[in-house]
């Protein structure tokens, strides 16, 4: 099966014309407007299609980010002994009981979302038919370099392989800090550093509310990247936390890989970790320059289809054996490719 060719872009759409993408996105996009200026950077392509329409009646929340202080209370050396010793058991019996509520609270917080992933893949391996509410989205990202905790992300490119208008996302995002390698992806300190280019706290909730508008009322979504699980998901689910937000309870993610490994183990050829590599030997022509983030999603749609279609591969059969959630990198958790 081969997706339409997107055409919708918004890294090109005229300044003024904001109010376009706002009628898409409802009221919560006009209040980001007004809090983060010109979105003109964006580009979104919708190829005319039957689409789903609708969107999970959930709405995205923001965690306040949080903070350590530290406050120190100075005691003379002429301060009475006993007065001292109350102060500072006051201070210890506070803090220890601030910590255990604290830690008991995030743990809570933990299993509650544990119970939440668990029942997408439980509910679906219980009843095939629930495959038929999750969206499949292809997604991938560019970045200043390997490191997740150092460096950051100045591309994102998403297709929703449902099609239909708007089913593809795209934008630069401003670093804000020096691209040193350029000579990879292209991408210039001067591309990012363009007026209307958002920042990554600033593109988070437009990506939200553009996810949510792909999703089956009540579904679930399956983020698919190459390399997911040892890059592109973790810088993601980093960028997310370092901004005080938290990935949906509905997300699960996908790495291409074990597919690829499984598909040339029962053709008896040798595994490339390159994915124009891979495209070449399932007979796919290149769709664009590799290491752009819209032409390396063109690509890896084709090919994850292709891979399901040669493997035999139902979409309840991935979600059950190969997906995984964010809290599963959390935690280090392994997911069995057998």
């Amino acid at each position: 099966m081969r997706i339409l060719p997107m055409c919708f872009s918004i890294l090109q759409v005229p300044r003024c014309r904001i109010h376009t993408l706002a009628n898409f996105w409802q009221e919560s996009f006009h209040s980001l407007h007004r809090k983060c200026g010109d979105y003109s950077s964006f580009r979104l392509h919708g190829s005319y299609g039957n689409a789903l329409e609708g969107g999970y009646s959930r709405r995205w929340i923001r965690r306040p980010l949080s903070t350590k202080t530290k406050g120190t209370k100075k005691i003379t050396q002429n301060s009475d002994s006993s007065k001292s010793t109350t102060i500072r058991h006051e201070i210890l019996d506070e803090t220890i009981l601030n910590s255990a509520t604290v830690n008991a609270n995030k743990k809570e917080v933990i299993e509650f979302q544990k119970i939440q992933y668990c029942n997408i893949q439980q509910k679906i391996a219980e009843n095939n038919d629930l495959s038929k509410l999750v969206t499949v989205i292809i997604f991938d990202l560019e970045t200043t370099g390997f490191s997740r905790q150092n460096e950051r992300i100045i591309e994102i490119a998403l297709q929703d392989l449902q099609g239909g208008e708007n089913s593809t996302f795209h934008t630069l995002v401003n670093p804000e800090r020096y691209i040193a390698n350029s000579n990879i992806h292209k991408i210039t300190n001067h591309m990012v550093s363009r007026p209307g280019i958002p920042r990554m706290e600033e593109l988070i909730p437009i990506l939200l509310q553009y996810i949510r508008s792909r999703q089956k009322p009540g579904g679930y979504v399956l983020l698919v990247a190459h390399n997911g699980r040892t890059f592109d998901v973790p810088f993601l689910t980093q960028e997310f936390n370092r901004h005080g937000f938290d990935i949906p309870s509905n997300w699960l993610f996908l790495d291409t890989m074990p597919l690829v490994r499984e598909w040339m183990k029962s053709e008896g050829l040798s595994c490339s970790r390159k994915l124009q590599d891979i495209a070449e030997k399932l007979l796919i022509k290149k769709t664009g320059p590799a290491h752009r983030a819209m032409s390396d999603v063109e690509l890896l749609s084709l090919v994850f289809q292709r891979l399901t279609f040669r493997l035999k591969l139902s979409l309840a059969n991935i979600v059950v054996r190969w997906s995984f959630t964010a809290l599963d990198l959390t935690n280090g958790k392994k997911k069995s490719s057998g």
